[in-house]
């Protein structure tokens, strides 16, 4: 893989956390891909005061993003999204081969709290209620966007991408997310972790794969939460519990950092797109216009004339 979206690409051993691996079966028509996250998914879900089960179902789509992003073979983004007529209006994560992520959730505070009153954290169809799950690629201004949209089936964003992969794709995918808080020695930190692995095409050489697909997703299907987000578990360990083969190992492990895509440049040019009556109502006591990324939180203080030359 020599393509520019590869050339940050580590050696596993350099990388125990943070990171989109792949991985292998010794033999098996098998093959998977991996995530963990700990300051990354902390860091974007510690930008705005999210409940807990909103903060998780953001988790999930930023693992999600991480996870099939990682496998593009050219520059651009994969964006998850999921919108619906529930307390969650949308969630939307972003993924760009250089391996940055950001996401953002608008929810309505006491919608969640109403249906967060049972014993078990809701999941994305208690939230996001009757929607769509929408994944895009964006390959930059040359390139038309591609969409593909399949309805919020159940309770994890897992089932929407393996339901997106049936239908899109007819590829065999399992998917396991997972979203939690683990205390450390700085406190009370958001981590969060998942997998994927997908069934390869049986050939002449193969023959019958179903059999070795079966034993996989029953092994997959052991895959606890917990281990998706412990710390103190690598990623080998992880895959070598789970399948039990010393032939399982990680391939093209890279690195994934928080790092959204706002500047003050791009909030000057989006102000410009206002008609100049529009922008003088935005301007506050001090004379100044400020804008808040709705993803990362930072805001940008703007003097109106520097905007541009009123029309």
């Amino acid at each position: 893989m020599t393509d520019h979206a590869h050339t940050h690409a580590a050696t596993p051993k350099d990388l125990a956390d943070n990171l989109a691996a792949a991985f292998q079966i010794e033999g098996w028509p098998v093959r998977g891909r991996l995530v963990r996250l700990g300051e990354t998914i902390d860091a974007i879900l510690s930008a705005h005061a999210y409940p807990e089960p909103v903060a998780a179902l953001l988790g999930e789509a930023c693992v999600l993003a991480a996870i099939l992003g990682s496998t593009l073979k050219f520059e651009g983004r994969l964006i998850v999204q999921a919108q619906g007529d529930g307390p969650v209006r949308y969630v939307v994560a972003d993924y760009d081969t250089e391996g940055h992520l950001r996401g953002y959730c608008r929810f309505d505070p006491d919608e969640v709290a109403a249906v967060s009153q049972g014993f078990a954290r809701p999941g994305a169809k208690t939230l996001l209620g009757q929607g769509v799950f929408v994944m895009t690629l964006d390959r930059g201004p040359d390139f038309e966007r591609t969409q593909g949209i399949t309805p919020i089936e159940g309770e994890s964003l897992s089932l929407a991408a393996e339901h997106y992969f049936q239908q899109s794709e007819q590829i065999p995918t399992k998917v396991r997310l997972a979203v939690g808080s683990v205390e450390t020695a700085e406190g009370s930190q958001w981590r969060a972790g998942g997998a994927l692995i997908q069934l390869i095409a049986a050939d002449d050489a193969r023959g019958s794969t179903e059999e070795v697909w079966d034993r996989s997703r029953v092994l997959f299907q052991t895959l606890a939460d917990d281990e998706l987000i412990d710390p103190t578990i690598t990623p080998e360990t992880l895959l070598f519990r789970l399948f039990h083969e010393d032939g399982v190992r990680l391939e093209d492990a890279r690195p994934l950092t928080a790092q959204c895509r706002c500047s003050k440049d791009r909030i000057s040019a989006v102000l410009t797109s206002f008609s100049p009556a529009e922008r003088a109502e935005m301007i506050e006591d001090d004379g100044k216009i400020r804008v808040t990324c709705e993803y990362c939180a930072t805001v940008y203080e703007l003097e109106p004339e520097a905007i541009s030359p009123a029309d």
